[in-house]
């Protein structure tokens, strides 16, 4: 067995609960999985305090997975440590220097997410039960507390890294993303990383309408690295 730990980032609003049903997963799978919590509601936590939350609990050798968000904090962890493997699950996957504030022009984000909901048939206003929680059964979230905000300040603050660090890379994508459509996370893959995305069943949150599938993606990298 390998016994690789796995080191979960969240997305905006920063809560490790995000991951509590793929946690279980993983643990009911005998691997330690770890669930990191972030302030997304301070306006003084930037890039750098996250990543110094983050290496609090991951260390290199460590499967480093980011959701959405959690790309940027990602990237900054990296020039720090050296995990076995990095999975992005419908992540923003930031270039050096980029904010995550530019990062939805740059990558054309807001068009992609219209002309989905044009072809889709829902409505184009961004709603919280359209865009994220319009696959995620209400068991799913039992017991969890209210999305916490996600402040102005991570959105202007840099992503000071120089590269992506050689190591096995995979992006994960929940079909049915609607914040982030299919055909764009494929080409941001594509173009920003050189690699061809995997696709399971799920919206934006993924982790917890299909955390089955999701903890059998990860345990799968996991066992192929060396």
């Amino acid at each position: 067995m390998n016994a690789r730990k796995f080191a979960l980032v969240p997305g905006a609003g920063g809560m490790a609960w995000y991951w509590h049903r793929v946690v279980a997963e993983l643990t009911a799978a005998g691997r330690e999985a770890i669930a990191i919590d972030l302030p997304g509601a301070d306006e003084q936590a930037g890039l750098a305090e996250y990543r110094d939350i983050v290496l609090k609990s991951a260390t290199g050798g460590d499967v480093l997975v980011a959701q959405s968000l959690g790309g940027f904090t990602a990237a900054r962890v990296c020039e720090r440590i050296t995990p076995a493997a990095l999975v992005f699950v419908n992540a923003m996957i930031p270039q050096p220097g980029e904010t995550a504030g530019q990062w939805g022009e740059n990558v054309g984000s807001t068009a992609a997410r219209l002309a989905a909901a044009d072809a889709g048939g829902y409505t184009r206003d961004f709603d919280e039960q359209v865009y994220f929680l319009h696959d995620v059964p209400p068991e799913a979230l039992a017991g969890g507390s209210e999305p916490r905000p996600e402040a102005d300040r991570i959105f202007g603050d840099p992503c000071a890294f120089t590269r992506w660090p050689d190591i096995p890379t995979h992006a994960l994508i929940g079909a049915d993303d609607r914040l982030f459509p299919l055909d764009l996370q494929q080409r941001i893959a594509r173009d920003r990383l050189g690699l061809e995305a995997d696709v399971i069943p799920g919206g934006h949150l993924v982790a917890l309408s299909n955390p089955k599938g999701v903890a059998e993606y990860l345990l799968a990298v996991a066992d192929s690295v060396r």
